[in-house]
């Protein structure tokens, strides 16, 4: 798939308070082959969603009304597969911890380069396309019982790369957000293999860590909650000190 065409089967969504940086994401964005819809605030943006489901949304935090976060976590979710970009004030940690906690794929602060953005929403938008030519059609999906004996094992959870599921030890779909579920992709295809914070980055998420952030640390610790039997001690997800993170499957963990 070229960049062309893949710009131009997805849309995206913007929502914001300042009008003048609506008009220029619009255009910007446009030009770039992208299907846009704009949103002042997070009632119309409900709305926009109602009518069509965006494959991309990017989020201002501070909205007057319902925040973006708030937004954020409704999107989640609702539209589990959509991606999330939350714009954050450049000294305000805070939200993007907790936009990270509430499941947005990838955070952006202001002021920013427009340039910038356009490579992170690419990204994205390459994240989701994969995500969707990989899904398998729900009726040549197998039944329940097949599901729990497929995909790659982490402890009594299954991955399965194909569907972008995550399953319980019942066959049940565990919630996930589109980037965690790339963070346990990468996990599934490196066993045993540590990997540092410029790896995960490079690979899961299309960008390049900083010292400051903390990302992928609380992702870490969002998967822990969700597939191991202890969080506090892991046992598939362990941490490589100095270095990163590293999986180790069910059969070899100590």
């Amino acid at each position: 798939m070229t960049q062309g065409e893949m710009s131009s089967t997805l849309t995206l969504m913007a929502v914001d308070d300042e009008p003048e940086l609506l008009s220029l994401l619009d255009e910007y964005f446009t030009r770039h082959g992208f299907s846009v819809r704009t949103a002042g605030d997070a009632t119309k943006a409900r709305k926009l969603v109602a009518e069509s489901v965006p494959m991309i949304a990017i989020l201002d935090v501070n909205m007057p009304g319902e925040s973006g976060l708030s937004l954020a976590r409704w999107l989640r979710e609702a539209h589990p597969a959509m991606r999330l970009l939350m714009l954050t004030t450049a000294s305000d940690a805070v939200d993007r911890i907790v936009g990270l906690e509430l499941g947005a794929d990838d955070y952006l602060p202001k002021p920013f380069e427009m340039r910038e953005l356009l490579a992170r929403v690419r990204a994205l938008a390459r994240r989701a396309a994969l995500s969707a030519s990989a899904a398998a059609p729900a009726a040549a999906r197998p039944s329940e019982p097949a599901r729990k004996e497929r995909g790659i094992a982490f402890g009594a959870c299954r991955l399965l790369l194909e569907e972008h599921r995550l399953l319980d030890a019942e066959g049940a779909d565990i919630e996930i957000s589109a980037a965690e579920f790339d963070l346990l992709a990468m996990f599934a295809r490196n066993p045993n293999r540590p990997l540092n914070r410029d790896q995960i980055m490079e690979q899961a998420h299309n960008r390049n860590w900083d010292v400051f952030d903390r990302s992928i640390d609380l992702r870490i610790m969002r998967l822990r909650r969700k597939v191991e039997r202890n969080p506090d001690k892991p046992e598939l997800i362990k941490t490589v000190r100095n270095v990163g993170y590293v999986f180790v499957p069910a059969t070899d963990a100590s």
